[in-house]
């Protein structure tokens, strides 16, 4: 990927500057945005690779801003920089869709590495992923293992290819059960259990200790594909 573009939304001046700084230094091209309400329009509007929001924000707190960002379908990454260390208001920024947070005071090294990672992480738009013996063809809808298919109702392969397309992102069933069953369909987080469990005995060399398909706590999954 080439010049990433990185939205900054931080409301304390000297650390937004810092952060700006040292983003283009690596490389990056970066735009800021001083509350979240500014933060929410630049991210509709510019659609950057990767968003660092702050939590606490005049005008609108991080979690509305990354709130209404994936209401719109917007899968950018999103990283969140908080002051709180509770797992309840961790665990809240990743039920609304952030990809990964660092707590305050962070070390710039560190927060340079999760960004590098997460954008890693965005497969983007290939027709065929590739991890370990599997071959998954988005076009023809086909999963392949050492050249031979394997079985999927179309739901599982909506499913993997959904946790596949955002390797390394925590996901929850809610978030799930949206993109891959519908709204309006009626059916409940154990739908995405159960077709996780199927999905396990067809792709893990062992199920019970699954590698791709990994069972995060209170939340949901994540998806883990070395492509």
């Amino acid at each position: 990927m080439a010049d990433p573009t990185v939205l900054i939304v931080e409301d304390d001046a000297a650390m937004q500057r810092g952060l700006k700084d040292n983003f283009e230094f690596e490389g990056y091209r970066v735009i800021t945005a001083s509350d979240g309400a500014e933060g929410l329009q630049s991210a509709i509007e510019v659609s950057p690779d990767l968003v660092v929001l702050d939590l606490m924000l005049p005008k609108m707190n991080g979690y509305e801003v990354c709130r209404r960002l994936r209401r719109r379908r917007l899968d950018m990454p999103i990283l969140m920089l908080t002051a709180k260390t509770e797992e309840s208001d961790l665990v809240l920024g990743l039920d609304i869709g952030a990809d990964d947070y660092v707590t305050k005071p962070f070390s710039i090294t560190e927060l340079l590495a999760r960004v590098r990672s997460l954008l890693r992480r965005r497969v983007g738009e290939a027709d065929v992923l590739r991890f370990g013996a599997f071959e998954l063809d988005l076009r023809s809808r086909r999963l392949l293992e050492n050249g031979r298919e394997v079985t999927l109702t179309p739901k599982e392969f909506a499913l993997l290819a959904y946790l596949a397309r955002h390797t390394g992102r925590a996901i929850s069933r809610d978030e799930l059960l949206d993109r891959v069953w519908g709204r309006d369909v009626l059916v409940t987080p154990r739908s995405v259990d159960r077709c996780v469990t199927t999905i396990r005995r067809k792709i893990e060399a062992d199920p019970r200790q699954p590698k791709h398909i990994q069972t995060v706590r209170e939340h949901g999954y994540r998806g883990n594909f070395d492509f």
